[in-house]
């Protein structure tokens, strides 16, 4: 099979869709398929526009690098990429072959899909968020509306639809997307990950001063269908418990403001690091003794935080803050490796870190759990196996 995947990111830049792009794509290349990457150019300007690592054929296109300047930025950069990538899949893309278009930047899959048909390719939209409803969502406002019929035409046209979980399947089949067509394949921890001995962390615990705590800690992306703003009300709460801290390490469109309130709120059990590279993912993530998976109400059904792979990966349990019934909260309680709670309950949450800080039995039952959910859904070999399983469907149709 001859694969070609569209997405903003890729190695060697660090975003989630960049890692499991990578994993997946140099699975598939390791199973013999050829795949080619058309991604834009990393920050590092030194890097070449076309190069092969680990099998993969990379495509990069230029664009610009603006997101540091807010959401006029960050639109800047969807629409340059938009026009750069199109245009390099237009001499990509061969009779036969599968175009993968993922999620970012949002709504490409509808020129993917204009493009692949044009080049006599196949289509699969990889729909890792679901885009106007995330933008409606978060801005509040109605106008990104208008996409929505174009981009239901794109995805009821396709070959398949990937999705990560039955919630986000239930947003396709609503738009008319055929059962046939609505494929669920979640996401899985970043490769390399696996359970840590106990003194993984302790040099990192020493460096950032939380030797001897019991540390709640929220590691990745601040962007803003995650809802962090309840962790520091966690935190208030926590004020007569000094063993616990909460930390955050990543980056994104809350860091700022959320350091700010915890200052303005004198919150001494609040600590923030910057992210850390992948090669010492293991050893950051070991740092948690549980670990913190939000996600902001109205997103649940547009949006699933893999983030929860790599938690599970290195066996520590969770604890989820959102909706009460969405399908992450189901997920948690019903594999029993975690707590949830939803935004309001942070005096329960707060509670519930000082019983888990002081039951280390409790801790270990969910981390164990936490491993088999893990080993269950499986890393980037099985969603290689599941992608091969599909391609090969789609061409014998």
């Amino acid at each position: 099979m001859r694969f070609v995947f569209l997405n903003r990111f890729y190695w060697p830049d660090e975003p989630a869709t960049a890692q499991l792009l990578a994993d997946l794509a140099e699975a598939l290349a390791a199973r013999g398929h050829a795949v080619t990457i058309i991604a834009s150019r990393p920050g590092n300007p030194s890097a070449p526009l076309v190069e092969t690592h680990r099998g993969v054929l990379i495509r990069r296109v230029r664009g610009t690098r603006w997101s540091r300047f807010g959401l006029a930025g960050k639109a800047v950069d969807f629409a340059t990429f938009y026009f750069a990538a199109l245009t390099r899949l237009a001499f990509t893309a061969q009779r036969g072959d599968l175009v993968v278009a993922l999620t970012d930047p949002p709504l490409i899959g509808i020129g993917a899909w204009l493009v692949a048909r044009a080049c006599g390719a196949r289509i699969i939209h990889w729909v890792q968020d679901i885009y106007p409803e995330v933008a409606i969502t978060l801005t509040g406002y109605e106008w990104p509306r208008v996409f929505r019929p174009l981009r239901n035409l794109a995805w009821r046209h396709s070959d398949a639809c990937v999705t990560l979980g039955a919630d986000m399947a239930a947003v396709l089949a609503r738009a008319g997307v055929a059962a046939s067509k609505i494929i669920l394949s979640p996401n899985w921890a970043p490769a390399g990950l696996t359970p840590q001995p106990a003194h993984a962390a302790r040099l990192l615990r020493a460096e950032w001063n939380l030797t001897g705590k019991f540390i709640a800690l929220y590691s990745g992306n601040f962007g803003r269908v995650h809802d962090l703003e309840p962790l520091l009300e966690v935190a208030k709460h926590l004020r007569a418990h000094p063993h616990i801290a909460l930390v955050f390490v990543g980056a994104g469109a809350q860091r700022a403001a959320l350091i700010a309130e915890a200052q303005r709120r004198d919150l001494a059990n609040v600590h923030f690091h910057p992210s850390q590279p992948r090669a010492h993912l293991a050893e950051s993530l070991a740092l948690g003794d549980v670990h913190f998976v939000t996600l902001r109400p109205g997103c649940e059904t547009s949006v699933f935080p893999s983030k929860l792979y790599g938690i599970a990966a290195i066996g520590r349990p969770v604890v989820f803050v959102g909706p009460r019934d969405c399908e992450l909260a189901r997920l948690v309680r019903v594999q029993n490796f975690g707590l949830a709670f939803t935004r309001d309950e942070a005096p329960g949450i707060a509670a519930a870190l000082v019983t888990l800080s002081a039951a280390p039995a409790d801790c270990a039952r969910l981390s164990a759990a936490a491993l088999a959910f893990a080993h269950a859904t499986g890393g980037a070999d099985r969603a290689a196996r599941d992608w091969a399983a599909l391609a090969e469907a789609i061409v014998t149709i």
